[in-house]
Protein backbone atom coordinates (compact mmCIF):
# COMPACT_ATOMS: atom_id res chain seq x y z
CA UNK A 1 0.00 0.00 0.00
CA UNK A 2 1.59 3.47 -0.77
CA UNK A 3 1.53 5.89 2.00
CA UNK A 4 1.64 9.27 2.15
CA UNK A 5 4.13 11.77 3.44
CA UNK A 6 4.16 15.56 4.33
CA UNK A 7 7.45 17.04 4.67
CA UNK A 8 7.89 21.03 5.93
CA UNK A 9 10.51 22.96 4.98
CA UNK A 10 11.17 21.03 1.44
CA UNK A 11 12.06 23.56 -0.53
CA UNK A 12 15.61 23.33 -0.10
CA UNK A 13 18.45 21.31 1.91
CA UNK A 14 17.21 17.88 4.49
CA UNK A 15 13.77 18.61 2.93
CA UNK A 16 14.67 18.48 -0.36
CA UNK A 17 16.71 15.59 -0.41
CA UNK A 18 13.80 14.04 1.64
CA UNK A 19 11.43 14.63 -0.80
CA UNK A 20 13.33 13.30 -3.63
CA UNK A 21 14.34 10.29 -1.70
CA UNK A 22 10.92 9.14 -0.46
CA UNK A 23 9.44 10.06 -4.09
CA UNK A 24 11.78 7.92 -5.04
CA UNK A 25 10.81 4.13 -3.11
CA UNK A 26 7.30 5.43 -3.71
CA UNK A 27 5.88 7.64 -1.25
CA UNK A 28 2.94 10.14 -2.70
CA UNK A 29 3.96 13.29 -0.96
CA UNK A 30 3.02 16.85 0.36
CA UNK A 31 5.79 19.10 0.10
CA UNK A 32 5.37 22.65 1.92
CA UNK A 33 7.27 25.84 1.93
CA UNK A 34 6.99 29.40 1.62
CA UNK A 35 8.55 30.10 -1.58
CA UNK A 36 6.06 28.94 -4.48
CA UNK A 37 8.51 29.01 -7.21
CA UNK A 38 10.53 26.93 -5.76
CA UNK A 39 7.45 24.46 -4.26
CA UNK A 40 6.55 24.69 -8.32
CA UNK A 41 9.89 23.55 -9.48
CA UNK A 42 9.97 20.48 -6.81
CA UNK A 43 6.78 19.34 -7.19
CA UNK A 44 7.44 19.05 -11.29
CA UNK A 45 10.65 17.01 -10.42
CA UNK A 46 9.14 14.89 -8.40
CA UNK A 47 5.94 14.10 -10.76
CA UNK A 48 8.88 12.13 -12.79
CA UNK A 49 9.24 9.62 -9.82
CA UNK A 50 5.60 8.70 -10.37
CA UNK A 51 4.70 9.88 -7.07
CA UNK A 52 1.47 11.95 -6.29
CA UNK A 53 2.47 15.18 -5.27
CA UNK A 54 0.63 18.26 -3.46
CA UNK A 55 2.18 21.54 -3.31
CA UNK A 56 1.22 24.05 -0.10
CA UNK A 57 2.68 27.18 0.44
CA UNK A 58 2.76 28.47 4.05
CA UNK A 59 4.81 29.55 7.12
CA UNK A 60 5.11 27.25 9.68
CA UNK A 61 5.61 29.99 12.37
CA UNK A 62 1.93 31.09 11.75
CA UNK A 63 -0.66 29.15 13.32
CA UNK A 64 -3.18 30.72 11.14
CA UNK A 65 -1.68 29.57 7.52
CA UNK A 66 -0.48 25.91 9.27
CA UNK A 67 -4.28 25.24 10.06
CA UNK A 68 -5.80 27.00 6.95
CA UNK A 69 -3.43 24.71 4.76
CA UNK A 70 -3.62 21.75 6.43
CA UNK A 71 -7.29 21.25 7.89
CA UNK A 72 -8.42 21.56 4.74
CA UNK A 73 -6.93 18.64 2.97
CA UNK A 74 -9.41 16.84 0.33
CA UNK A 75 -10.17 13.42 1.02
CA UNK A 76 -7.00 12.37 -1.49
CA UNK A 77 -4.75 13.52 0.77
CA UNK A 78 -5.94 13.65 4.34
CA UNK A 79 -4.84 10.34 5.29
CA UNK A 80 -0.98 11.09 6.30
CA UNK A 81 1.53 8.08 7.23
CA UNK A 82 4.50 10.14 8.27
CA UNK A 83 5.08 13.33 9.14
CA UNK A 84 8.43 15.05 8.63
CA UNK A 85 9.07 18.11 10.38
CA UNK A 86 11.54 19.85 8.93
CA UNK A 87 11.17 22.96 8.67
CA UNK A 88 14.00 24.67 11.01
CA UNK A 89 16.81 27.21 11.05
CA UNK A 90 19.72 28.95 12.66
CA UNK A 91 20.29 32.63 12.74
CA UNK A 92 23.40 34.69 14.26
CA UNK A 93 26.18 33.33 16.59
CA UNK A 94 26.85 35.85 18.78
CA UNK A 95 27.11 35.99 22.52
CA UNK A 96 23.65 36.24 24.05
CA UNK A 97 24.40 39.68 25.47
CA UNK A 98 24.74 40.58 22.03
CA UNK A 99 22.20 38.77 20.20
CA UNK A 100 19.28 40.24 17.71
CA UNK A 101 15.46 39.54 19.57
CA UNK A 102 14.69 39.29 15.73
CA UNK A 103 17.22 36.28 15.37
CA UNK A 104 15.50 34.95 18.43
CA UNK A 105 11.85 34.89 17.46
CA UNK A 106 12.74 33.87 13.98
CA UNK A 107 14.25 30.44 15.51
CA UNK A 108 11.87 30.16 18.26
CA UNK A 109 8.59 30.36 16.17
CA UNK A 110 10.27 28.28 13.36
CA UNK A 111 11.90 25.29 15.16
CA UNK A 112 9.40 25.21 18.70
CA UNK A 113 6.23 26.24 17.32
CA UNK A 114 5.96 25.84 13.49
CA UNK A 115 6.86 22.00 14.95
CA UNK A 116 3.78 22.62 17.34
CA UNK A 117 1.55 23.98 15.23
CA UNK A 118 2.15 21.50 12.34
CA UNK A 119 1.76 18.21 14.14
CA UNK A 120 -0.87 19.32 16.63
CA UNK A 121 -3.02 19.80 13.43
CA UNK A 122 -1.60 16.43 11.83
CA UNK A 123 -1.98 14.10 14.96
CA UNK A 124 -5.53 13.51 15.55
CA UNK A 125 -5.95 11.81 11.99
CA UNK A 126 -3.30 9.64 12.82
CA UNK A 127 -4.69 8.95 16.23
CA UNK A 128 -8.06 7.94 14.64
CA UNK A 129 -6.26 5.60 12.12
CA UNK A 130 -4.42 4.58 15.14
CA UNK A 131 -1.42 4.80 13.03
CA UNK A 132 1.82 7.38 11.74
CA UNK A 133 4.92 8.36 11.76
CA UNK A 134 6.68 11.64 13.43
CA UNK A 135 10.17 12.57 12.53
CA UNK A 136 11.28 15.63 14.08
CA UNK A 137 14.59 17.10 12.81
CA UNK A 138 16.47 17.96 15.57
CA UNK A 139 20.58 18.45 15.63
CA UNK A 140 23.24 17.98 17.70
CA UNK A 141 22.82 21.41 18.68
CA UNK A 142 19.62 19.37 20.81
CA UNK A 143 22.37 17.39 22.47
CA UNK A 144 24.70 19.68 23.77
CA UNK A 145 25.92 22.91 23.81
CA UNK A 146 28.64 25.52 21.97
CA UNK A 147 29.19 28.90 22.34
CA UNK A 148 27.45 31.71 20.61
CA UNK A 149 24.77 29.02 20.04
CA UNK A 150 22.58 29.90 23.09
CA UNK A 151 18.89 30.26 21.82
CA UNK A 152 19.93 27.74 18.49
CA UNK A 153 20.46 25.29 20.84
CA UNK A 154 17.66 25.82 22.87
CA UNK A 155 15.24 25.30 20.69
CA UNK A 156 16.95 21.98 19.18
CA UNK A 157 17.28 20.79 23.15
CA UNK A 158 13.37 21.83 23.25
CA UNK A 159 12.92 19.77 20.02
CA UNK A 160 14.51 16.74 21.95
CA UNK A 161 12.22 16.99 24.88
CA UNK A 162 9.23 17.56 22.95
CA UNK A 163 10.03 14.53 20.50
CA UNK A 164 10.11 12.56 23.68
CA UNK A 165 6.97 14.09 25.22
CA UNK A 166 5.59 13.17 21.56
CA UNK A 167 6.71 9.78 22.52
CA UNK A 168 4.75 9.33 25.09
CA UNK A 169 1.49 10.50 24.44
CA UNK A 170 1.24 9.17 21.10
CA UNK A 171 2.53 5.42 22.36
CA UNK A 172 -0.98 5.00 23.58
CA UNK A 173 -2.29 5.05 19.85
CA UNK A 174 0.33 2.76 17.69
CA UNK A 175 1.73 6.06 16.66
CA UNK A 176 5.99 5.98 15.87
CA UNK A 177 7.93 9.29 16.95
CA UNK A 178 11.94 9.27 15.64
CA UNK A 179 14.05 12.13 15.79
CA UNK A 180 17.19 12.80 13.68
CA UNK A 181 20.12 14.71 14.74
CA UNK A 182 22.72 15.61 12.16
CA UNK A 183 25.43 17.10 12.81
CA UNK A 184 27.88 19.29 10.07
CA UNK A 185 25.68 19.22 6.63
CA UNK A 186 26.37 21.16 3.86
CA UNK A 187 22.80 22.89 2.95
CA UNK A 188 21.64 26.61 3.29
CA UNK A 189 21.98 26.20 7.20
CA UNK A 190 25.29 28.31 7.60
CA UNK A 191 24.09 31.08 4.48
CA UNK A 192 20.70 31.04 6.36
CA UNK A 193 22.94 31.64 10.23
CA UNK A 194 25.05 34.24 8.66
CA UNK A 195 22.51 36.37 6.71
CA UNK A 196 23.61 35.44 3.74
CA UNK A 197 27.36 35.99 4.06
CA UNK A 198 29.05 33.54 1.71
CA UNK A 199 32.57 33.83 2.15
CA UNK A 200 31.82 32.94 6.15
CA UNK A 201 29.40 30.15 5.49
CA UNK A 202 31.82 28.20 3.15
CA UNK A 203 34.59 28.64 5.79
CA UNK A 204 32.00 26.12 7.97
CA UNK A 205 32.64 23.37 5.34
CA UNK A 206 36.40 24.08 4.45
CA UNK A 207 38.78 21.34 5.47
CA UNK A 208 36.69 17.96 6.09
CA UNK A 209 33.86 15.91 3.95
CA UNK A 210 31.42 17.12 5.95
CA UNK A 211 27.30 15.38 5.36
CA UNK A 212 25.20 15.62 2.09
CA UNK A 213 21.08 16.27 2.73
CA UNK A 214 21.23 13.01 0.96
CA UNK A 215 22.91 11.25 3.36
CA UNK A 216 20.24 13.01 6.35
CA UNK A 217 17.24 11.65 3.84
CA UNK A 218 18.69 8.14 3.88
CA UNK A 219 18.22 8.01 7.73
CA UNK A 220 14.55 9.39 7.02
CA UNK A 221 13.81 6.66 4.76
CA UNK A 222 15.63 4.00 6.72
CA UNK A 223 13.34 5.30 9.69
CA UNK A 224 10.96 4.81 7.94
CA UNK A 225 10.58 1.93 6.42
CA UNK A 226 11.16 -0.63 9.20
CA UNK A 227 8.63 -3.31 10.07
CA UNK A 228 5.51 -1.58 12.48
CA UNK A 229 7.16 -3.41 15.41
CA UNK A 230 10.22 -1.61 14.55
CA UNK A 231 10.97 2.31 15.84
CA UNK A 232 13.58 3.90 15.60
CA UNK A 233 13.88 6.88 18.56
CA UNK A 234 17.01 8.73 17.71
CA UNK A 235 19.63 8.94 15.78
CA UNK A 236 22.61 11.34 15.52
CA UNK A 237 24.42 11.39 12.40
CA UNK A 238 27.55 13.58 11.83
CA UNK A 239 30.75 13.27 9.60
CA UNK A 240 33.37 11.00 10.46
CA UNK A 241 35.60 13.62 10.55
CA UNK A 242 33.53 15.28 13.76
CA UNK A 243 33.42 14.20 17.10
CA UNK A 244 31.14 16.75 18.85
CA UNK A 245 29.20 20.31 17.68
CA UNK A 246 32.63 22.21 17.68
CA UNK A 247 35.18 19.74 17.53
CA UNK A 248 36.44 18.68 13.79
CA UNK A 249 39.65 17.01 12.25
CA UNK A 250 40.34 19.62 9.49
CA UNK A 251 42.89 19.21 7.06
CA UNK A 252 44.21 20.98 4.05
CA UNK A 253 41.70 19.13 1.59
CA UNK A 254 38.18 19.82 0.58
CA UNK A 255 35.83 18.07 -0.67
CA UNK A 256 36.59 16.99 -4.09
CA UNK A 257 33.27 17.92 -5.19
CA UNK A 258 33.15 21.46 -3.99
Amino acid sequence: MRQTAIITGATSGIGEATALKLAENGFDLIITGRRQEKLESLKERLEKTGSRISALRFDVRSEAEVNAALGNLSPEWNAIDVLVNNAGLAAGLEPLQQGDSSDWNRMIDTNIKGMLYVTRSISPGMIARKRGHILNIGSVAGKEVYPGGNVYCATKHAVDALTKGMRFDLLPHGIKVTQICPGAVETEFSLVRFHGDRARADKVYEGYESLTADDVAACILFAVTRPPHVNISDITVMPSAQASATVLHKTQHTRLDR
